[in-house]
């Protein structure tokens, strides 16, 4: 699948927000206490990354469907989104191994690609 400029920034921008947040940790921890949070960093930045694709393949169906059916779409792979993430949130909680906030760390890395998207147009 051939990604848009705009979701390859996304992609760009989840993958720097992820190396700063480990980065952040190893000089918060400095010791390998940081690999729960950087394993829960990775697994929330490939959900993010993972989202993008999602978005941008919905988005490119959505184009060619009718008004209706394209909201329609767009609401069900929005809930799909939603479902990721939780679900990779329910894995950070669960599993020993992983930091929740990790995770949560790199969700929300999707977020900031999208403002970092919205406010990079503007200028």
């Amino acid at each position: 699948m051939k990604l848009s400029d705009l979701a390859k920034r996304m992609v760009w921008t989840i993958i720097i927000a992820a190396l700063i947040c480990i980065a952040a940790a190893i000089v918060y921890y400095r010791s390998l206490d940081v690999l729960p949070f950087a394993l829960g960093v990775l697994i929330g930045s490939a959900v993010s990354v993972a989202k993008v694709f999602l978005l941008e393949h919905g988005i490119d169906r959505a184009l060619s469907m009718d008004k209706n059916r394209a909201a329609v779409y767009l609401g069900l792979n929005h809930i799909i989104r939603l479902v990721l993430s939780g679900a990779a949130l329910l894995i950070g909680a669960v599993v020993p191994q992983l930091s929740l906030w990790g995770v949560a760390a790199g969700i929300l890395a999707f977020q900031i690609a999208t403002f970092n998207i919205k406010f990079a147009s503007k200028g």
